[in-house]
């Protein structure tokens, strides 16, 4: 199995020219660090000991924020190494102030490639996040017996069910994992079924909470929104905003002050959202423009990173996408923190944890189509936003799940 595995990544390699222009011709890809994924590095390792961090993209690295606030402070930590694979998730480690952290592209998974990428890190350590499994650096890790470490891991019933169709080939994967803290008990039963033999549910590390969140947003575009009757939807894939659409013209008919923010997941798809909403005679105005906000604008389009939390703050209603299409939902804690409702579709198994904590605390509600969601932000619009009790009670059950998995992997450290 390995032997196809690198047949195909081999080929993708090859490819990789053809597939590199069409990324950077959809802005996927920055044009002066592409070069990192081929082991073309922009940084210089430092002295010292390294620990390195893997996540894909935006989710798995605001994740463990916190964690590395932590080592930061760790003055037996030298030098931290973050990766990733999406353009997005390249800004979030920018916009927080660390010293001992350096972020660069993931490589592609080619023996070479990977090889060479150890060589130059030497990491002591590495930590992957959530369901990141590259197999080339998995067994050129095991081959440097350098430690292999999964936290806040995620399988899914489906990843799963793939696994399993290769049970020598995941069992060798698997059982290289020095350490494994699962996200829930679930991910716990099926990595241990895998061949994980050291896994410790603490539980979902996405419930911490980091130090320096900095939510700021100009006086104009508050001014703006203060008259207003407002709700969002966040974290929306295709197809989702035209049905948000659909649903202020509803509520429209009740409420005429109404503004609906869109932040979707994919900010390149900008334009095909703009022109999908358009069409259904919907004034829309984007964030990061220098236009002057119309009175008359019925959605406001945020199209830039880093923006969610800043409108989480007076926005006390919102919509959580992925959830009516089979993608299986978003976080909905960063929401929760700020006093938010949530309203969710039925696809949310990514999450489903969470979600049933949040059903338990009466602050989410399931919806299903258009119609449902309209009658939804209608009943939360007379609504209080959530009790600063749970809250208080989601800060404290982070901050145990935050120090617990810090402890965990300061153990392992200290064993190297």
């Amino acid at each position: 199995m390995l032997i196809l595995y690198r047949i195909i990544i081999n080929i993708i390699f090859l490819l990789s020219p053809i597939i590199l222009i069409f990324r950077l011709i959809k802005k996927k890809e920055d044009l002066k660090r592409f070069k990192e994924k081929f082991c073309l590095f922009t940084k210089k390792r430092g002295k010292g000991n390294l620990i390195w961090f893997h996540g894909a993209s935006v989710g798995e690295l605001l994740s463990i924020i916190p964690l590395l606030e932590k080592f930061e402070k760790n003055k037996n930590i030298k030098n931290i190494l973050v990766t990733s694979n999406t353009l997005s998730s390249s800004t979030i480690i920018q916009r927080y102030k660390f010293k001992k952290v350096i972020h660069q592209f993931f490589p592609v998974d080619t023996n070479f490639l990977t090889n060479k990428f150890l060589g130059y890190w030497k990491p002591s350590s590495v930590y992957f996040i959530d369901s990141e499994i590259w197999p080339n650096m998995f067994f050129n890790l095991k081959r440097k017996n350098i430690s292999i470490n999964l936290i806040n891991g995620r399988i899914t019933k489906k990843t799963f069910s793939r696994w399993i169709l290769f049970p020598n080939f995941s069992r060798n994967i698997f059982e290289s994992f020095d350490l494994c803290l699962p996200s829930s008990k679930k991910s716990k039963e099926y990595l241990t079924k895998l061949g994980v033999k050291n896994t410790l549910y603490i539980g979902n590390l996405k419930f911490a909470q980091s130090e320096n969140d900095k939510n700021r947003i100009d006086a104009k575009t508050k001014k703006f929104f203060r008259s207003k009757k407002i709700w969002c939807a966040s974290s929306t894939h295709n197809n989702e905003e035209k049905i948000c659409g659909l649903v202020h013209k509803r509520l429209k008919k009740s409420y005429n002050n109404l503004v609906t923010i869109i932040i979707p997941r994919h900010i390149e798809r900008v334009k095909v959202i703009e022109d999908q909403l358009n069409d259904l005679n919907l004034v829309t105005h984007l964030h990061e423009s220098n236009k002057k906000i119309q009175p008359h604008t019925d959605i406001y389009i945020v199209n830039s990173y880093g923006k969610t939390k800043s409108f989480y703050n007076f926005c006390k209603n919102v919509f959580l996408g992925g959830s009516l299409i089979k993608h299986g939902g978003q976080n909905p804690l960063e929401a929760i923190r700020y006093g938010c409702n949530v309203i969710h579709g039925p696809y949310i198994s990514n999450f489903a944890e969470i979600y049933k904590f949040l059903k338990i605390n009466k602050v989410s509600i399931k919806i299903l189509s258009e119609k449902t969601m309209a009658n939804a932000l209608n009943t939360l619009f007379k609504k209080k936003t959530n009790s600063k009790t749970l809250h208080k009670k989601i800060k404290s059950k982070g901050q145990k799940i935050l120090n617990d998995t810090y402890k965990e992997i300061n153990l392992k450290l200290n064993d190297f």
